[in-house]
């Protein structure tokens, strides 16, 4: 791990940022730790010096934790982000994570959960920028099932990956049901567990959920990966428009080339210095000035109006419809023929989106 990695530890409370750089000296890698005080004086110091974590309070003045993390997560995506907060308030936690953050932790009011904070804290400092579920550790979904079932632990884990959803019901160990998009039970739980990376969080176990998975987790997690490995030999085309799952190795724009309906694909950096990759495009040049403008004004729109990240952009016309999702630093736009519902436009690029993005 690189020597002297800096944390930036932003609250407008000049108490708690000297008990908590306090408590930060502690951690076993003896990070370098810098304060500020508000949000304008932290986003002056992200472009003057290079940090590896930022944690941050969400009420401030003038502009709020959560604007800037949101600003954050687009300018600086290589950034580890925690939430430090004393806002017991649900909606804070999913706008949090929306957004993209590793850790959402209330203030720890005790030694052992200065500890927990501390080797959590840890763990994003050392961990490595590799495919995974964001949140206290860097995992597969697999591991972080057979965590929680050996555990015997009850719980909610909801998933977030891209534009999509999915909750699975944990409890005592037993994995009772699963719900993403439109699927619950067993077809669900399969669906999420085709998701590669993404942003996961535990929620209070509901005990009256009631039960639509019988079988116990191990036959269940060895099914659903079988499952998988087979379909990924296989690879058949999908029915529903979408391409199959790109075989490893293979180029994005090769799959999202045969996706059904679609007339171009655009992958590019947001940087306008960056790569950009298109396929079946004349004016290629403009396709992709117009990309990474569209991005770039939607998300200060979307700072504006505090709407959270942006998401999906559709727009519909008489001789060609276009989508485009952000993922991370990059961008991806797909063009689609002009007898496409809007309802197939936007699940198309979504689940396009998110094998891309995976």
């Amino acid at each position: 791990m690189p020597a002297n990695q800096k944390i930036l530890l932003v609250d407008d409370d000049q108490d708690l940022l000297d008990l908590y750089q306090q408590i930060l000296a502690r951690m076993p890698s003896r990070p370098e730790i810098l304060t500020a005080r508000n949000g304008a004086r932290a986003g002056a110091m992200l472009e003057s010096e290079p940090f590896a974590l930022l944690i941050c309070d969400l009420r401030m003045p003038k502009m709020d934790g959560l604007q800037l993390l949101a600003i954050v997560r687009r300018k600086y995506p290589q950034i580890r982000t925690v939430v430090l907060t004393s806002v017991l308030d649900e909606e804070f936690r999913s706008r949090a994570y929306a957004i993209g953050v590793d850790l959402f932790w209330i203030k720890p009011g005790t030694d052992a959960e200065v500890q927990s904070f501390i080797d959590c804290l840890e763990s994003l400092l050392t961990r490595e920028a590799q495919a995974g579920f964001r949140g206290l550790q860097n995992k597969s979904l697999m591991d972080l099932l057979q965590l929680e079932c050996l555990s015997q632990n009850s719980l909610v884990l909801r998933i977030t990956n891209g534009p999509l959803t999915g909750n699975i019901w944990i409890q005592s160990g037993d994995i009772i049901d699963a719900a993403a998009d439109e699927l619950t039970g067993e077809p669900a739980f399969k669906a999420i567990l085709t998701w590669k990376n993404g942003t996961f969080e535990s929620l209070p176990a509901e005990s009256d959920r009631p039960r639509a998975i019988q079988k116990n987790y191990n036959a269940l997690l060895l099914e659903t990966m079988q499952a998988i490995d087979e379909s990924r030999e296989a690879s058949p085309p999908a029915a529903n428009g979408a391409a199959r799952p790109p075989a490893a190795g293979e180029p994005a724009l090769t799959w999202l080339s045969r996706l059904d309906g679609a007339e171009f694909a655009l992958i590019a950096d947001a940087d306008p210095q960056g790569r950009a990759e298109t396929h079946g495009l004349e004016n290629s040049a403009a396709a992709i000035r117009w990309a990474r403008q569209t991005r770039q004004r939607f998300e200060r729109i979307a700072e504006r109006l505090h709407a959270g990240p942006l998401q999906q952009i559709e727009c519909l016309g008489p001789q060609r419809s276009v989508s485009l999702a952000p993922h991370a630093a990059a961008i991806l736009c797909l063009g689609w023929r002009p007898d496409l519902s809007a309802a197939e436009i936007h699940d198309r690029t979504r689940k396009a989106f998110t094998l891309w993005a995976s």
